[in-house]
């Protein structure tokens, strides 16, 4: 989707924090979720001002180098 980095970003986030248990990381998932996409959208909403930054841009700003830390954290393990 648009802000498909969020997926990525914010459950494995939250996995690396709380452990494995799903009954804590879904839930967590959820509200952390909501509050990276809240947070996204204000300098979304700032940057161009009288225009409007897609959201997606924000989200993969932050979400590209994470993907590449993931990736990275999963070939040291292999």
């Amino acid at each position: 989707g648009l802000i498909g980095f969020v997926g990525i970003i914010v459950p494995h986030t939250v996995r690396l924090i709380v452990g494995s248990s799903y009954r804590r990381v879904l839930p967590l998932s959820i509200l952390c979720g909501a509050i990276f996409l809240v947070l996204a959208d204000i300098p979304s909403r700032i940057l161009a001002d009288p225009a409007e930054t897609p959201i997606g841009v924000v989200t993969a700003f932050f979400g590209a180098p994470f993907f590449l830390l993931l990736l990275r954290m999963r070939k040291n393990q292999v």
